[in-house]
């Protein structure tokens, strides 16, 4: 178990690592050795999780979506806002996620890395929740589930690579929040308007509920293994 565990710190300390650098530098420019210096490990452990380049850029792809979970919400389109707001806020500091989105938009990327994942999975995701809200009567009857989650993930890529270039994301939270106060009137039914949180501080205190949450989580397995040993 021990050793397991090491391989699994080891695995995540590579894939932040290569996470960072991609953001930084891009694929083409980044290379093995280092991400190794990043991550301070020797060639064999990182060619030991990691084959190639090509299966290194491709995990930090496949991290995106988990990155953008959030706690389920009974109001549907609440949820969704939240998933935008919290990888917003994410991005802000997460270099594994920000290596991610970069990858998902680099085009020098080869074809063995499929940089399209993401935007597949995360419109299936969204239109599946979406289905969701629409059956819940939350949207009006002329909303087409996946067309939403399509202009949804097209309009927050382009949002946070101008917010990027422009202010190093830090006006992100204001962006999404000017996204969302025009797409919700024309997908949400009137009565729900008022009571969705789509303020551009939305993201940090969704974020920071989640943090406390697994805080407390983490406490009360210490106090039960405690409680065990003796």
């Amino acid at each position: 178990m021990p050793r397991q565990e090491r391989a699994i710190r080891t695995r995540r300390a590579i894939l932040e690592a290569a996470g960072a650098v991609f953001d930084e530098r891009g694929y083409a420019s980044t290379t093995i050795a280092m991400v190794m210096e990043r991550a301070a490990v020797t060639k064999g452990a990182l060619y030991f999780h990691f084959p190639s380049k090509e299966s290194l850029a491709q995990a930090v792809l496949d991290e995106q979506l988990p990155l953008g979970a959030v706690p389920p919400q009974p109001c549907k389109l609440q949820e969704i806002i939240d998933i935008t707001f919290v990888f917003g806020q994410r991005l802000l500091s997460n270099s594994l996620l920000k290596g991610s989105v970069r990858l998902a938009v680099d085009q020098s990327a080869p074809p063995g890395v499929d940089h399209t994942g993401p935007f597949r999975q995360w419109s299936d995701r969204l239109t599946e929740m979406l289905q969701q809200a629409q059956n819940q009567g939350e949207l009006l009857p002329t909303v087409g589930p996946r067309d939403t989650s399509d202009l949804v993930v097209g309009a927050f890529a382009g949002i946070q690579i101008m917010s990027r270039a422009l202010h190093g994301r830090e006006d992100l939270g204001r962006r999404i929040s000017s996204l969302w106060t025009h797409i919700l009137p024309a997908v949400a039914v009137p009565g729900l308007l008022l009571g969705l949180d789509s303020r551009p501080d939305r993201g940090a205190r969704v974020l920071a509920s989640i943090d406390a949450a697994a805080d407390a989580s983490a406490t009360d397995a210490v106090v039960e293994l405690v409680g065990v040993e003796s």
